[in-house]
């Protein structure tokens, strides 16, 4: 049996195939370790979303080269890039040995275990070994279901769907992981239960646009779409406390799910609700299938039936052709909304979308100077938007020690507000009521309060 390393990359979805991937080794009776440098299979899961991660997973995989220097290693490459050069890395990285795609994650324990027979044993000779698999697979999106669950872990991440329909003009998402595929209710719900048996009490489900789940696959009932049905169905799972889900798209936002944020007490009073950019021009270019208007609206009605929902979103600056003129209505947008976080992103051009062929790309110093802008706007929002926490005395999931002081610990709140607490081990996995005393942003502090 094997010790081997695995670096993520990228977003929530990516951890959650890692776990997958986690669990099946584990299951094989392969070790995971933390340190590189006693690894024998070496395994990068990989984001395509910006040029920089991509940059950053080959980087690491020259550098983990020197592994083999002394021994045997097996080196591959799992999720979104994989899937997106395929073959082309095998010539790009000499040492590599898998790579293997986004639909392709319930494979990688047969490919490790393939791997290491082949590099291990006498029957290996100087040939090149490798295996590239990024074919589709039917019923892929089913294959995401295991969880290695840490101590006394409390949340937990549930895919529910994979892939996306949007073809957004700056995404390469829809290359990587392919046309939209939801999973049945009742098997979301059975995985549920189980978590909850382990001791969760609060899951985030995911999706590359998570309310737009089952619109292929299932019907709406009574006028409440697929993902409302779901919602409804995990508010009725007994030990379960916390509803979570990322990430949604505006035009999924329809009056069942708005209104389910007023009826279902399980639904966690947070939303992020990517914006992209403020300016129409913009957000037709890129596909985005809405307006500025048209968002402003939906937070409207969003906060009508929720006031106290905190809403945060992700937003692009520097798309090809923009102006000055549309990075001010980006600017307006965010004055308008004050959200509570956003996630600011440089343009990066990706191979093979409509955006890189589009002849008006900016340089990357105008990119820097409206990111550096608008993240100072950003955080003076979120600065404000925590600000009214204070004196406030709010619910928090304790999640155990924080990662910036282990001598203290921290819960987040519905809002999805960090707070950092004076406590004791007992009250790591519960429910408690903290008063909140100060804040520095986006880290709340607090004092329990006693019963």
């Amino acid at each position: 049996m094997a010790k081997i390393f695995i670096k993520t990359y990228g977003c929530q979805m990516n951890e959650r195939d890692s776990e997958q991937v986690t669990r099946m080794l584990m299951q094989r009776g392969h070790t995971i370790t933390a340190r590189e440098e006693e690894a024998e299979v070496v395994l990068l899961n990989t984001c395509s979303v910006r040029d920089l991660a991509e940059q950053k997973a080959l980087g690491k995989m020259g550098m983990l080269r020197t592994l083999s220097r002394d021994r045997p290693i097996v080196y591959g490459f799992l999720g979104c890039m994989a899937q997106s050069r395929g073959s082309t890395l095998l010539d790009e990285v000499p040492h590599l040995d898998l790579v293997v795609g986004t639909q392709k994650f319930h494979r990688v324990a047969d490919y490790v275990d393939e791997a290491i027979e082949r590099k291990w044993t006498a029957r290996f000779n100087d040939a090149r070994y490798s295996v590239v698999d990024v074919e589709e697979e039917e019923n892929s999106q089913s294959t995401i279901r295991d969880h290695v669950l840490g101590g006394r872990q409390v949340t937990a991440f549930v895919s529910i769907m994979q892939g996306c329909n949007m073809h957004c003009t700056f995404c390469i998402v829809p290359y990587t992981r392919g046309h939209e595929r939801s999973r049945p209710i009742p098997e979301i719900v059975g995985e549920v239960k189980t978590l909850v048996d382990k001791g969760v009490k609060e899951v985030t489900l995911l999706g590359q646009i998570v309310n737009l789940y089952g619109r292929h696959e299932f019907a709406t009932v009574k006028g409440k779409s697929p993902f409302v049905q779901l919602l409804e169905a995990l508010q009725e799972v007994a030990g379960l406390e916390r509803i979570r889900f990322t990430s949604p798209h505006p035009i999924g936002f329809r009056t069942d799910l708005i209104e389910s944020f007023g009826r279902l007490t399980k639904l966690a009073e947070h939303i992020h609700l990517p914006l992209q950019s403020g300016s129409n021009r913009i957000l037709k270019a890129m596909h985005r299938t809405y307006t500025a208007e048209k968002f402003i609206s939906l937070v409207e009605r969003i906060r009508s039936v929720t006031p106290n929902v905190a809403i945060t979103t992700d937003i692009i600056v520097g798309y090809p052709g923009e102006t000055e003129e549309d990075y001010a209505r980006t600017r307006e947008v965010v004055e308008r909304v004050g959200f509570d976080n956003a996630f600011v992103f440089k343009y990066s051009k990706r191979k093979g979308t409509p955006a890189a062929k589009i002849e008006q790309q900016l340089p990357d110093s105008v990119k820097q100077v409206r990111n550096r802008d608008l993240l100072e706007l950003v955080n003076s929002w979120a600065k404000r938007r925590s600000e009214r926490f204070i004196g406030r005395e709010v619910e928090i999931l304790c999640e155990g020690p924080s990662k910036t002081n282990p001598t203290r610990l921290a819960g987040r709140t519905r809002e999805n507000k960090i707070v950092v607490f004076e406590g004791a081990p007992q009250h790591v996995g519960a429910l408690l009521k903290i008063r909140i005393v100060r804040s520095t942003g986006y880290t709340l502090y607090g004092e329990p309060i006693s019963h």
